[in-house]
This record gives C-alpha cells, sequence and structure tokens, in this order.
C-alpha cells in the first residue's frame, strides 16, 4: 500500500506514549487526523494494516501504544483504570491540534466512547471496534484468563505462539512465530513475558479496573452527537446481538455492520473487509481529499 509510517513519541498523563504515524506517499493529499486505540493487552502494531490501508486514502494516522503496553511508559503509580486512559487520550488530542477520527477496539473503544461523552467536541467521529457498553461477562471471562495465565511466562515463541492459538482457535497457527517477537519482553531470566505492565490486571484496592462500568458507559453513550461506526466481529463473544441493539438505541445516529469472519480482533481476523467498512464511514464524513 502507497503509505509511509514513521515512529513518534507523544505525551500522556503518565510520561511517554509510542505512536507510528502512517501518511499518504501522495503529500497532496490531507484528509484529516485519524487515532486508532487498541484493546488491552495489544499494542499499535494491532492495526499496521488497517492504518496503512486508511493512511494511503489521504488521511494521517497515529496509532498509539496505551500506557503500559508496548513501548510507552508504565503508571509509575499502577494506574490504569479508565479515569487515566481519558487523560491521556486528551492529551493527545491535544497535540495532534486537530479534532481526529477516533478507532478504538475494545478497551479502546470504551477509552474514546467515555471521552467523547464525558468531553463533548473531543473527536469528530468515533468507529468502535467490537465494543459496546453491554459486554458478554464470558468473552471478558475470557480475555482475563489469557492475560493473566503465564505470569511465569514463556519459554520460547513456540509456546507464546500455542497460547495465542489456544485463545484463538479460528486463527491459523504460524509457522513463522518471530512476528509474535514484538508483542514481548525478555528478562534477565531469558524468559518471555507479555509486553505490558503487569499491574495493568492487578486487582486495585478500591475494585476499580480498566474496565469502565456498564452504568457509565450507558450514560456516555447518550450523549454523543459526533457521527458512530460500531464494527463488530460476527464471531465476538464480546459484543452480542443485545449489546448492538442497545448501543444504536443510546446513539440513534449510529450505525453497525458485522464482519462475517471476525472474532473480537476485527481488523486482525479480515483486514479487508474492516477497511473497506471504515473507508466507506469516512467518505461519509465528507471531508476532503485535500488542503492548501
Amino acid at each position: 500500500m502507497n503509505a509511509h509510517r514513521d515512529t513518534v513519541e507523544l505525551r500522556g498523563a503518565a510520561g511517554v506514549i509510542a505512536a507510528d504515524r502512517w501518511t499518504s506517499a501522495d503529500t497532496s493529499r490531507d484528509r484529516g487526523p485519524v487515532l486508532m486505540l487498541h484493546g488491552g493487552g495489544q499494542t499499535r502494531h494491532s492495526w499496521n494494516r488497517a492504518a496503512a490501508g486508511i493512511a494511503a486514502d489521504g488521511w494521517t494516522v497515529h496509532t498509539l501504544d496505551a500506557r503500559g503496553h508496548g513501548d510507552s511508559d508504565w503508571a509509575p503509580d499502577g494506574d490504569y483504570r479508565i479515569d487515566r486512559l481519558v487523560e491521556d487520550l486528551l492529551t493527545v488530542v491535544d497535540q495532534l491540534g486537530e479534532r481526529p477520527v477516533l478507532f478504538g477496539a475494545s478497551l479502546g473503544g470504551m477509552t474514546g466512547l467515555i471521552t467523547e461523552g464525558e468531553h463533548r467536541g473531543s473527536v469528530q467521529a468515533l468507529v468502535l471496534v467490537d465494543i459496546t457498553p453491554k459486554v458478554e461477562p464470558e468473552g471478558v471471562a475470557r480475555i482475563t484468563e489469557f492475560m493473566t495465565g503465564r505470569p511465569d511466562g514463556f519459554a520460547n515463541l513456540d509456546e507464546v505462539a500455542d497460547a495465542v492459538a489456544a485463545y484463538q482457535p479460528h486463527r491459523t497457527r504460524p509457522s513463522n512465530v518471530d512476528g509474535l517477537r514484538r508483542n514481548l519482553r525478555e528478562r534477565e531470566n531469558g524468559r518471555l513475558y507479555w509486553h505490558w505492565d503487569p499491574a495493568f490486571t492487578r486487582p486495585r484496592p478500591d475494585g476499580e479496573t480498566p474496565v469502565a462500568a456498564h452504568e457509565r458507559m450507558v450514560a456516555a453513550a447518550r450523549r454523543i452527537e459526533v457521527p458512530t461506526l460500531l464494527v463488530r466481529g460476527a464471531r465476538s463473544d464480546i459484543v452480542s446481538d443485545d449489546g448492538v441493539s442497545e448501543l444504536l438505541d443510546l446513539i440513534p445516529h449510529a450505525s453497525a455492520v458485522d464482519v462475517a469472519d471476525a472474532g473480537h480482533m476485527v481488523a486482525g481476523d479480515d483486514n479487508a473487509v474492516f477497511v473497506a467498512a471504515a473507508a466507506g464511514f469516512l467518505d461519509s464524513l465528507g471531508v476532503g481529499g485535500s488542503r492548501g
């Protein structure tokens, strides 16, 4: 695809936010900023193919590592509550200097929805990727089990690939597992550990977690006035038909599309269909193809 990527550093409320900036090879095209937030336990690299496709269409795309994930700084106080993620997002938007179209997958979508609902005018549009105020507890439990299941790490990349294959049985296990290395960190003992701060999954004394309460998500959704698209994986165990219906009742102007062969990790499962749906939504915003 005709897109260029460079790595940049942005500021968050807890320190450095690592980001990739994707731009079109055609420098005469500048349709505006897109900001992509990954889900819990992912990194900015989960957006690579989608970001390249959207940037090639003239958008300036920033994909971020959330605090405590990937190459971003860990929170010194171990605070990963949703309020802190919202603070980070607001800080990043200020640095962009222009309201972005925000793509948020799972936890990133929660962050975007709450930010716009509680701080209206922060973004110009929302793309929620497999997340609604109502989430299915069985799916959340499966994610939690995956993220907390190997506190002792892995001996090698094949063990990592086996764990990922067990969590995502609908995907083909890769024959070349080297690509998994960017999701890991190696300690002095030679073992491999997931890239995130262990405090991210550790229970807090106040009982709060990065996952926002349903009531708060509902209240935020009711205040959304910007164009909104929900892209759900048809095989998702997180977002049910009831969840979709509730969101569309809360945001009557929103639209929803299903990606037939995708689970919760929609862009990773079927990037081509995801990008096509996103591109159609972006085109509907009526943003021009060039500036200046």
